[in-house]
């Protein structure tokens, strides 16, 4: 009998969000009542953390984390409990690619919404799929970001490798997760974290064209502040409120 994923939770809100989520991806799963047996179809259970103890299931999944927590119910669906290899590819970018891979099968994938946040996607990927050999693989493109990936991830003390992504650019409706897909699959090189991130002239002079559009042309940053945001230190929008700031104090 091919089981599904079942939802048991009287939180409407998580119910809702639960049964969106599944539904983009396609994944057949059972709405549950506390009040009934839950049917022998169901392999495993979404809960709210607070009504955990109440699912007479022994594979539940208290959900913190939506996209985690389905990746975990799947994996306990295939009766998973550790894998041999984990491998968590990223694609580098303004927002990274990520795919994590266990033995050989793609298990999750996600867009982190900036270079430092790939850092608690990897976490979060160790938590949920624990794994006896794990392996972070970057991409070797787009330096500037591709170093505060790796400046993000040094304190985990996780075995991450840069792989050449010559190759995996894709022209599909997901291009940054599929050439993540293809860093996760390749052997690379063992790096130390960088010492200091040099964002380049061209990079800097994006991040102050970017700033004029999204001021509505009122201000662009100085090279110095772009160079903070290229790096990592600011976002565009406090760089731009700081550039706001300062004229405002000049014209004062």
């Amino acid at each position: 009998m091919r089981k599904v994923l079942g939802i048991l939770t009287e939180d409407f809100r998580l119910y809702h969000d639960l049964v969106a989520a599944l539904k983009a991806r396609d994944l057949p799963f059972t709405s549950l009542s506390f009040a009934r047996r839950i049917p022998d179809a169901v392999g495993a259970v979404l809960t709210s953390p607070a009504e955990a103890n109440r699912v007479r299931l022994r594979q539940v999944v208290p959900v913190d984390d939506i996209d985690s927590s389905i990746a975990k119910a799947l994996q306990l669906l295939r009766g998973k409990s550790e894998w041999e290899k984990l491998r968590i590819g990223v694609d580098p970018g303004r927002e990274p690619g990520v795919a994590i891979i266990g033995d050989g099968e793609v298990i999750d994938t996600r867009i982190a919404a900036s270079p430092e946040a790939v850092a608690f996607h990897v976490r979060q990927a160790v938590r949920t799929f624990p794994a006896k050999d794990v392996r972070v693989r970057v991409g070797l493109g787009d330096p500037t970001n591709r170093d505060r990936i790796l400046k993000a991830l040094a304190r985990d003390q996780l075995l991450v490798e840069v792989v050449d992504e010559a190759g995996t650019t894709h022209r599909t409706a997901q291009p940054d997760v599929d050439a993540a897909i293809d860093i996760a699959k390749s052997s690379g090189r063992r790096v130390e974290p960088p010492l200091e991130i040099r964002p380049t002239p061209g990079e800097v002079r994006e991040i102050q064209r970017r700033s004029r559009l999204d001021s509505g042309g009122v201000v662009t940053i100085s090279s110095e502040l772009a160079g903070a945001v290229a790096r990592g230190d600011l976002s565009l929008e406090e760089a731009i409120a700081r550039a706001r700031r300062k004229e405002r104090q000049s014209q004062g």
